[in-house]
């Protein structure tokens, strides 16, 4: 039996004013311990998704947390049959996750973290507002139950969401989540920097949670978007059905799929009356560079470039 890839989100604001230094070395560890993904490195911490066999992430975490910084990092895992990334890779950054707000630094002020056994009782309260911080196409896919939208694009857009329809004074209770924990995380500082008094977060953020929480007790509903080749991942944190339209990055599911104006590749039912001629025929291009390396049984010959990077997560 072909043993499984283990997918690893793993995050910490930390101070790390080293952090040039260490993108060699932490290439490095990653490619000694054949793994695939990419980590982000920043002043203010590390985050990314990575994944490879057991022994190599296994390998990489022993890696991180030989540095005192590191021993606490946090770091969620699921499973796939095939490798879910093409390429290894380390980045610096100015920000593990881009807000651009000068000043907001959860190393010296956050919210309050509510583990995912915690989490259904939280947002019970009709006190509390409930924000979903992700973007508009993943929280398409799937949301907790009475959450609110932001219809953000980009976390960058967060700042002046909350600005523009929510006031301290009157929302005086307010608990955030996103994938993998680093995105509320920062928006639970900034919301405290804002004079918001209580702050919420989810813990190890959506993924946690239904790792966690058994799925007769769920408030999720819908599938979790993920940044990798699996696209989404069920409560059970199986791959889901969806796929990732090459052209546009728009989740698409098997109804999409079944669509006249789905091409693979090329196009879907969410871009096919939108796209320029030259993402077009980017794209076309790009299909065929699939389609050929595969005929041949090559490696996949190109990254499968998100509309986001992991520091969106």
């Amino acid at each position: 039996m072909t043993q499984q890839i283990v997918v690893a989100a793993l995050y910490k604001f930390v101070t790390l004013e080293n952090y040039v230094d260490l993108r060699e070395p932490l290439l490095q560890a990653m490619v000694d311990n054949g793994i695939k993904g990419t980590l982000l490195i920043a002043e203010e911490g590390i985050n990314g998704t990575v994944s490879g066999s057991r022994e190599g992430i296994d390998g990489l975490m022993a890696w991180l947390k030989n540095d005192p910084r590191m021993d606490d990092i946090d770091h969620k895992e699921s499973y796939c049959d095939d490798q879910p990334f093409y390429r290894t890779k380390v980045k610096l950054k100015k920000e593990i996750v881009t807000l651009g707000v000068e000043g907001v630094d959860p190393n010296k002020q956050v919210g309050t973290y509510v583990d995912p056994q915690d989490w259904n009782a939280l947002i019970s309260d009709p006190e509390v507002l409930l924000i979903d911080t992700r973007n508009d196409y993943e929280v398409s896919i799937g949301t907790f139950e009475g959450a609110i939208d932001p219809k953000t694009t980009s976390f960058r857009e967060f700042p002046d969401y909350i600005k523009e329809h929510f006031d301290p004074a009157v929302h005086k209770k307010v608990a955030m989540f996103c994938t993998g924990g680093i995105r509320c995380e920062k928006a639970s500082s900034y919301m405290l920097s804002q004079g918001y008094d209580e702050v919420y977060h989810l813990k190890g953020g959506i993924l946690k949670y239904l790792e966690e929480v058994p799925q007769e007790e769920t408030r999720w509903q819908g599938d979790c978007f993920v940044f990798d080749n699996r696209v989404t991942v069920r409560h059970d944190l199986s791959e889901g059905d969806y796929d990732q339209c090459h052209a546009c990055r728009t989740p698409i599911s098997i109804e999409d799929r079944a669509s006249e104006h789905y091409v693979a590749g090329i196009s879907c039912p969410h871009c096919w009356d939108k796209l320029s001629e030259k993402t077009r025929r980017s794209a076309i291009d790009r299909q065929k560079q699939i389609e050929l390396a595969k005929a041949r049984n090559l490696p996949h010959p190109i990254g499968y470039n998100y509309k986001q990077t992991p520091s969106e997560a």
